[in-house]
């Protein structure tokens, strides 16, 4: 019986602790928080600070030399490295940095001198010809000049010697044909009368006739003469003469003008020459300039910088300078600083850009010198954006900034990595949040404000940032605590 009463004991506890088992699921499950408010109740918040802030821009810089000389291969296309001075040396004025490979500039110096030689002797060989010409030239305008002064001469000697004698000369002709002609004829009359009266024979008057006729027969021949002379003779050979006259005249205008073309032909070879021997001294001289340009030495004394070590580019970290590299022209070989002075080179974005000005102060905290922190000054800011962050993403504007250190240190190198903190402003009291708990909605900045288990949307006035923290000017009260992560939509609260 004893047995039965123990079993319906026990039958009796296990029943019971399943009731009660059943009882604290229903009022777990009534108590129990709906999923929205756990999620709500899980959300990481953040107070309202009221109290002072400092308002910075923070970036990441590289420090270099304050006052360096910057020594670029000046050679032109590209060289090779033949020998280099160790990183780091300290050099003097004068000293040799870096010698380049001239080989081929040399090979190209004695082709050069050749080709000027060639040049040298083109020139020679133009200026005697200029003289030859010049003498040519004068002495076919002399020859050309007489011809034409012979050619007056003899017309005007025609004119009044010649022409006037040989009319006279025809004149006194016909004046003694015409005496000749009165006697023959004075004879033959005579003649007449002597045989009429028997004293000369039929033969002799025959003759005496025989020269009358003979005598006006050269009277007429005379009289021809001289009008041929005058009509035919005389027209004809003042026209001869005149037309040499003309044509003397006019081959002396061709000698002249073609002996200044010739001249100006010959002194314009003579300034080609001039001008191509000119030119290759140039090149000659150039590629001269070029080899010794392949020797570059220290303009002032200081620390070899090697510019490679403080370069980067989108590819990754600069090949280190070398003997036996390539190095095109004008590219940055060397930072020769002249002092120890450092200064911090950084990138803004253009969204701060208008929050920076010259002689705002900075804080500098270089990575290998952690529990150093150097004081500084903003001393330039670029007008334009970095060529090279443009170039790799045209959206992304960055612009260099220079920050001038106040305090120095033995153990700053350039290139050194570098964190700078540009203090804009100080807000002695001042209610703020971190930058990430503000959203925009519909173009207005909202919080989320925790309200039991709960939250609240709230529009919320900025005021400045300095990256991290951002002023709170009006929509809060100090000590209230907001989402640190809002939602990214309102359907997600």
């Amino acid at each position: 019986m004893r047995t039965g009463l123990n079993r319906f004991r026990h039958g009796l506890s296990v029943s019971t602790m399943f009731a009660l088992a059943g009882v604290v699921l229903v009022v777990a499950v009534l108590l129990w928080p709906s999923a929205d408010e756990r999620s709500v109740a899980d959300q990481v918040t953040v107070t309202v600070q009221n109290g002072p802030l400092e308002i910075a821009i923070l970036a990441t810089g590289t420090l270099k030399a304050r006052d360096q000389q910057v020594i670029s291969n000046t050679v032109e296309g590209r060289t090779t490295i033949l020998s280099l001075i160790d990183e780091g040396m300290q050099v003097e004025k004068g000293d040799l940095l870096i010698e380049l490979d001239a080989s081929s500039l040399q090979e190209r110096e004695v082709d050069q001198q050749i080709v000027v030689q060639n040049a040298d002797a083109e020139f020679v060989q133009a200026r005697e010809n200029l003289e030859v010409v010049k003498n040519q030239s004068y002495s076919d305008i002399e020859e050309a000049r007489l011809a034409s002064r012979f050619a007056e001469g003899d017309l005007e000697k025609y004119r009044q010697g010649e022409y006037p004698a040989k009319v006279k000369e025809a004149e006194a002709k016909i004046a003694v044909a015409e005496e000749e002609l009165r006697r023959a004829e004075e004879k033959q009359s005579w003649s007449r009368i002597l045989f009429d009266e028997k004293f000369l024979s039929q033969t002799e008057l025959q003759a005496d006739s025989l020269a009358a006729q003979k005598a006006r027969i050269d009277l007429d021949l005379r009289r021809g003469e001289l009008k041929l002379l005058k009509e035919f003779d005389h027209p004809r050979q003042l026209m001869e003469l005149q037309a040499d006259v003309e044509k003397t005249r006019l081959a002396l205008q061709r000698v002249e003008r073609k002996a200044a073309a010739d001249v100006v032909q010959a002194e314009a070879q003579l300034q080609a020459k001039s001008s191509k021997l000119e030119r290759e001294r140039s090149k000659l001289e150039k590629i001269r300039q070029q080899i010794a340009r392949t020797r570059i030495v220290a303009p002032q004394a200081g620390m070899v910088v090697y510019a490679t070590s403080t370069q980067a580019s989108w590819r990754g970290s600069v090949e280190p300078l070398a003997a036996g590299q390539e190095v095109r022209e004008r590219q940055e070989l060397i930072y020769l600083p002249s002092s120890g002075a450092k200064m911090v080179e950084t990138k803004i974005h253009e969204s701060d850009l208008q929050q920076i000005a010259l002689g705002q102060p900075c804080r500098v905290r270089v990575d290998a010198l952690p529990g150093e922190l150097f004081a500084g000054r903003v001393e330039t800011v670029a007008v334009l954006p970095d060529a090279t962050s443009a170039w790799l993403n045209p959206d992304l504007k960055l612009y260099n900034v220079e920050v001038g250190l106040e305090d120095q240190h033995d153990s700053l190198r350039t290139g050194m990595n570098c964190q700078v903190e540009i203090q804009i402003a100080s807000l002695d009291q001042t209610l703020s949040l971190p930058l990430q708990a503000v959203v925009l909605r519909e173009g207005r900045a909202v919080v989320y404000v925790k309200q039991g288990l709960g939250v609240a949307e709230r529009p919320v006035e900025l005021g400045r940032s300095n990256g991290r923290v951002v002023e709170i000017r009006a929509g809060v009260e100090a000590g209230e605590r907001v989402l640190l992560n809002p939602p990214l939509s309102r359907d997600a609260i």
